[in-house]
């Protein structure tokens, strides 16, 4: 039920009409429409077109229904798409007709009871211009409040629990509204109208400020004061916000990020980074049209930006890097931080703060008070807590731009769990994604909901939030599973966990070819992968999937893959030809391993003046050859990820990593410092394009290269225009034997803005249809959609 609604205020909630009315319509609309201000915007459009009638939250859809002239419901249709709120998507409108009555006022109705039917839960949105507006401004009766939110902003995904999207079905049940309160939600004119987490200081949540040890507190606007003046001294607090608990320290003082580091255990992963306004953001780094709008939007993600040289950002934040994840405040808690009182005692002035998530490494994001205390107070000097219950855990998205459009790196807060279109209907199912970036799917009928980044599954503690995460949105998108799909990798926590359900809960398990879910992904978002009438199918895609591993079918380590793909099946037309991975993880953690692999794989000698070599000494050369030779922990690999960290081994770019990619990033910076594309020229690629592409010579050109003294930029640029070169002419030999025009580029490497550009680019210029990923991310992250939309073409096909 919502939350109780005095007379006056449910006399307030109705405008006359007086207009007889001549026809009516009943009016159904799906989509992400309820928690988004759409029936206060349905309100006031039938009011301003003299309708009357009501509209209802049902429990997927948002029931209308209106009565007057017929001019005026036409004009009412066509607005309520055009004009909609700004957070609402629109998936359809159904129209029906219904026998005119004579209503001389329009009601928003009590939300009908839960059903069975799926509907989108909108995601959380970051504060509006009007609520900064009053939120600085000492006049206004919400000056400071840490909780202020409208119908156009604030919690959405992270606090419901049930829909239809009504407070007492969110954890602002615990918060009733006071009478000024109450009276902003039942005004027509109000912009709360209707707006459910809507709250004030009087009725509203409350955040204090604790020391680590639980001997201090203090609340309210000295909470605020006293954060500000410990992160000025150098200080780390934790900070409790929408979708879970940062981590915050002053990001221009080098010993507090390193103090950060040490204790988050976090040595080399770059941290983002918190700035007021865009105008900030411009004076630490570039900022072009298209990441403003980025920055700026409802989704306030952290948004990948070219670091000023000039910058003042401590060494610290993005080591190695020459870009900074950059953020606005996506709550208004966020932007106290930044804003000092009047009269704040301290006078402090911060330009920027690191915020980065409130875990230790490999574990999950902190949700709970209780375990901020238990599990952060190791970290932080003091806590930033409030009183409002996070329903589930959304950390913050990660994108950059590309041609101009949104990449996404993390989908979660400001984008989970909005649907996207599958090309035809499945039944009720669960993926499981990966093991890295995890985020999981769960689809029904044309809708498949990508729930928010989870991390990496390896250990109990996040395999524990992986599983909450999933039953939550299966309850409350209405999602009841008969299938379970997941990664063919038997090892993976999620696999194990995907098995185990299905046996438990009688779901059939579909195990999904990593590569193929990664095609099937980039297809889908797409709209590629489309069914005719009968048994028709759309036609496959040329699919390159470029990644650091992935299981494959012959149960070697796969990674650098040219498919033909459709949803339904996959052909592996070409692939990198298989080498060692020497020690296995141990590969992955030092590239000089897999440097040696290939330079072994080339016929060129460990000699001492290759930095691999020298990187490995007598005791990893004497490992790596006795692996190599034996096979012995020593799996087969086609993975261009590995290629790309033996190429920054022996460049001299780095021998060893402490987070993920770390040594293709960097490889890929150096390209960078070159300028343009091909000017360098490349390295030889094979010219047969089918079957294994041996890339040795590759490699015996690039030490070749390195004993010339010819430096690692060069040898990057040189390097990525092979690669470029490399998947156009296998393109045009997929084209030449089977006719497919369209090329989906998808996987981890494909983040790699030097090799997405130029492969494009190459393509683009002999007629290819290129796509790529502008919706889920191309890394792991990513792959349960493929993952959702495979497995129900298996289903759906009685595979």
């Amino acid at each position: 039920m919502k939350a109780p609604v005095s007379p006056d205020a449910q006399r307030a909630d109705r405008a006359p009409v007086g207009v007889a009315a001549s026809a009516g319509l009943r009016i159904r609309v799906t989509g992400a429409v309820q928690g988004v201000g759409f029936r206060p915007f349905v309100h006031g459009l039938a009011v301003r077109q003299g309708l009357g009638g009501w509209v209802a939250n049902e429990a997927a859809a948002v029931e209308i229904e209106v009565h007057g002239p017929a001019d005026a419901l036409d004009r009412f249709l066509t607005r309520l798409r055009t004009d909609a709120p700004s957070l609402a998507r629109i998936d359809a409108i159904a129209t029906d007709s219904a026998a005119p009555r004579d209503v001389r006022n329009f009601v928003i109705r009590r939300s009908g009871a839960p059903g069975s039917a799926s509907q989108p839960v909108p995601p959380d949105a970051g504060m509006c211009t009007a609520c900064r507006g009053e939120l600085l401004d000492p006049t206004d009766r919400r000056f400071r409040h840490a909780f202020i939110n409208c119908t156009d902003c604030g919690p959405r995904f992270t606090i419901v629990a049930e829909l239809p999207w009504d407070r007492a079905r969110t954890t602002m049940a615990a918060f009733p509204m006071c009478h000024a309160c109450l009276a902003e939600y039942a005004d027509p004119r109000d912009r709360r109208f209707h707006a459910e987490p809507v709250a004030c200081p009087q009725c509203g949540p409350r955040a204090w400020l604790e020391s680590a040890d639980g001997t201090d507190r203090v609340e309210g606007d000295r909470a605020f004061e006293s954060a500000r003046a410990l992160l000025a001294a150098g200080r780390i607090v934790a900070v409790k916000g929408i979708g879970g608990v940062h981590l915050a320290c002053d990001a221009a003082n080098e010993s507090a990020v390193a103090e950060l580091r040490l204790r988050k255990c976090r040595s080399g992963k770059p941290f983002a980074v918190l700035v007021r306004d865009v105008a900030d953001a411009e004076r630490i780094a570039t900022v072009s049209p298209e990441e403003r709008r980025a920055l700026t939007s409802s989704a306030r993600p952290i948004v990948l930006l070219a670091r000023r040289p000039d910058a003042r950002i401590a060494a610290a934040v993005a080591p190695g890097r020459d870009t900074l994840g950059v953020m606005l405040p996506s709550t208004p808690v966020h932007e106290l931080l930044l804003a000092p009182a009047p009269g704040d005692r301290a006078g402090i002035e911060f330009d920027t703060l690191v915020l980065t998530s409130g875990n230790v490494a490999d574990e999950p994001l902190v949700i709970l008070n209780s375990d901020a205390r238990a599990r952060l107070s190791r970290i932080a000097d003091a806590l930033l807590l409030h009183d409002r219950d996070i329903s589930t855990r959304a950390d913050d998205s990660v994108v950059r731009m590309f041609e101009g459009r949104e990449m996404p790196i993390r989908r979660s807060r400001g984008y989970a769990p909005l649907p996207v279109a599958l090309p035809f209907d499945v039944v009720p199912l669960t993926a499981t994604g990966a093991e890295l970036k995890t985020a999981f799917c769960v689809a029904r009928g044309r809708s498949a909901y990508v729930g928010p980044h989870v991390g990496d599954v390896r250990n109990w503690e996040t395999l524990v939030a992986f599983d909450d995460a999933v039953r939550h949105c299966e309850s409350l998108l209405r999602v009841q599973p008969r299938a379970i799909a997941h990664d063919m990798h038997p090892d993976f926590l999620t696999t194990r966990w995907a098995l185990d359900r299905a046996a438990r809960d009688g779901l059939r398990a579909i195990g999904v070819q990593h590569h193929h879910a990664h095609a099937a992904a980039c297809i889908v978002e797409n709209g590629l992968g489309g069914v005719g009438s009968g048994a028709d199918v759309a036609p496959p895609v040329i699919a390159v999937t470029f990644d650091g591993a992935g299981f494959g079918t012959d149960g070697a380590i796969w990674g650098g893959e040219f498919l033909v793909a459709s949803v339904h099946a996959f052909e592996r037309f070409a692939h990198l030809a298989y080498v060692p991975l020497p020690g296995g993880d141990a590969a992955v953690a030092h590239p000089w391993r897999m440097a040696l692999a290939w330079l072994r794989r080339a016929g060129v000698d460990w000699s001492a003046d290759l930095a691999p070599v020298e990187a490995a000494g007598a005791h990893g050369l004497a490992a790596v050859d006795a692996q190599i030779r034996s096979g012995s922990n020593a799996p087969r690999t086609s993975s261009i990820g590995r290629l790309f960290d033996a190429v920054a081994s022996i460049a001299g770019v780095r021998q060893d990593v402490s987070c993920e990619g770390q040594a293709a990033i960097e490889l890929e910076i150096a390209a960078r410092a070159t300028g343009g594309d091909g000017r360098h020229g490349a390295y030889p690629v094979p010219a047969a394009a089918v079957g294994p592409l041996d890339l040795a010579p590759l490699v015996a050109a690039v030490a070749d290269d390195v004993r010339r003294g010819v430096t690692a930029d060069v040898v990057s640029a040189r390097f990525h225009e092979s690669v470029a070169r490399l998947v156009h002419g296998v393109c045009i030999a997929v084209r030449n034997e089977r006719g497919h025009g369209d090329v989906v580029l998808t996987g981890g490497v494909f983040q790699n803005l030097r090799l997405l550009g130029r492969t494009s680019r190459l393509l683009r210029d002999c007629g290819f249809q290129v796509h790529s990923h502008h919706v889920v991310p191309a890394n792991d992250g990513g792959i349960a959609l493929g993952q959702a939309a495979v497995a129900g073409a298996v289903l759906r096909t009685g595979g």
